[in-house]
């Protein structure tokens, strides 16, 4: 039996839940979200949680079960509060400005490069070292931040390069260092 599947989720004042069929629709005051529930589970709504069950016992079924339950989870809480990931740029003329919906990015190329973002997810520059990504679906405020962390990763001897805020990097001795 899964220990995550079998949790309810609480469904918070102001939230909206419809099941139509296999798609659940979850609406908040930050938006609305829908996710397509496949037939092996089972959710049941009530006035203040949704319950999570399967048919039958197979392993893949099981594993669907916690997944679900997660995802349905990460909803409620995406239209409720919203998610955020912030970025910071470390590196010597390294930086972002804002063009529109879109963030120009000088992270050592040799022209910028202009990031265009997702529906549903806003870009930010607190300044010019540090991008905010937000929005209400988790996945793809994760995906847009690891985008823009792909266009110039951290590397090991200086720490250059773009890095989720607060990230520690694992730090090289440089080729002086073994002599």
């Amino acid at each position: 039996m899964s220990r995550i599947g079998k949790l309810p989720v609480a469904i918070p004042a102001g939230v909206q839940v419809k099941l139509n069929g296999t798609q659940l629709e979850i609406k908040g005051n930050k938006g609305n979200l829908s996710r397509q529930i496949p037939e092996q589970i089972n959710v049941e709504i009530s006035e203040k949680e949704i319950k999570c069950t399967i048919n039958d016992d197979l392993k893949e079924t099981r594993a669907l079960w916690g997944l679900y339950r997660v995802l349905i989870n990460n909803m409620v809480i995406g239209v409720t509060e919203g998610y955020k990931k912030e970025l910071e740029i470390v590196g010597v003329g390294y930086k972002a400005e804002l063009k529109g919906k879109d963030v120009l990015i000088a992270a050592g190329h040799s022209t910028p490069v202009l990031f265009k973002t997702l529906p549903g997810v806003t870009l930010s520059t607190a300044s010019p070292t540090r991008i905010v990504v937000e929005g209400i679906d988790k996945q793809a405020v994760g995906q847009v931040a690891a985008d823009i962390r792909r266009l110039r990763p951290p590397e090991p001897y200086k720490g250059k390069g773009i890095r989720y805020f607060g990230e520690q990097i694992q730090r090289k001795a440089g080729k002086a260092a073994g002599k």
